[in-house]
């Protein structure tokens, strides 16, 4: 019996003639650049990642693999923050994000700091990423949605249109908020908010679910859910009852993972545990 030969192709790297590219930067096998792009020094773009047209990545940016850039995008500008004094800062994206038309993201402010975006993220239209971000990975925006600088974004968020987030703001893993929202204060793990300001109204159990989360963890944060935001409980006699022995909320590291949230955000200043404490 023959053994048959299976032929591959490895795809060349293209970048259009009418774009810039610095001599300095680096590019990956079958990385795309379309027309009229800017690519400035020092920087990454890595294997299968495709640029379109009009697009600006700015010095000490770094994309993973198989992005897709979208048309006048801008990445690694430098920071709208007065703090900022021309220092060596960073944007690091990974692999598998979409990053649809006209966003920008900022590289951080302060020396050697990083603009952190993780991987298998979707950004749609005119979003703007602030400087020190974080978002991890599995994010949803839809367009405009704004995020201020030193916001940290956690798995599995997702976001309505027309977003306005605050500096300093944390929002936990398989949260969901509401298009059009104002969010100043900390946003938890597994809940749904919305409003101006943003308050949260339900439990996210539909993200829960798709994510895998059994269900009997499900049922103890919907009890965690309600005696948090349903009860007459305020949040340390909330949390309280939810550890006590004969809570009927189930132990999970998904429920541990909740409360240690809620119970950081006293540390911070103005719900925003990020944030230090003003004297």
């Amino acid at each position: 019996m023959k053994t048959q030969e299976v032929a591959t192709t490895v795809q060349e790297t293209s970048i259009h003639p009418t774009a810039i590219v610095h001599s300095s930067a680096e590019m990956g096998v079958g990385v795309s650049v379309g027309p009229y792009c800017v690519i400035g020094p020092d920087v990454v773009i890595s294997d299968g990642t495709s640029v379109d047209s009009h697009a600006v990545i700015e010095q000490w940016t770094s994309i993973g693999r198989n992005c897709h850039i979208g048309c006048g995008t801008v990445l690694g500008g430098a920071p709208q923050d007065h703090k900022f004094h021309g220092e060596r800062s960073y944007l690091i994206i990974g692999d598998n994000n979409i990053i649809r038309e006209y966003n920008t993201i900022h590289r951080a402010c302060g020396e050697e700091s990083v603009t952190r975006i993780g991987n298998e993220n979707m950004l749609m239209a005119y979003c703007h990423i602030g400087h020190n971000c974080e978002l991890r990975d599995y994010i949803v925006m839809a367009n405009m949605v704004g995020i201020s600088g030193h916001v940290l974004v956690e798995d599995r968020v997702v976001f309505g249109g027309m977003v306005g987030v605050h500096q300093y703001v944390r929002i936990g893993k398989l949260a969901m908020i509401g298009g059009y929202s104002k969010v100043v204060q900390d946003i938890p793990p597994f809940m749904m908010a919305d409003g101006r300001p943003t308050r949260v109204y339900d439990l996210n159990v539909i993200g829960l679910r798709r994510a895998g989360v059994p269900a009997r963890v499900r049922a103890g944060l919907k009890q965690a859910y309600k005696l948090l935001y349903r009860s007459n409980l305020n949040s340390t006699q909330a949390i309280e009852a939810i550890e006590a022995v004969e809570s009927e909320v189930e132990s999970s590291e998904e429920r541990d993972y909740l409360l240690q949230f809620l119970r950081n955000v006293k540390f911070g200043f103005g719900g925003r545990q990020l944030e230090i404490r003003r004297k």
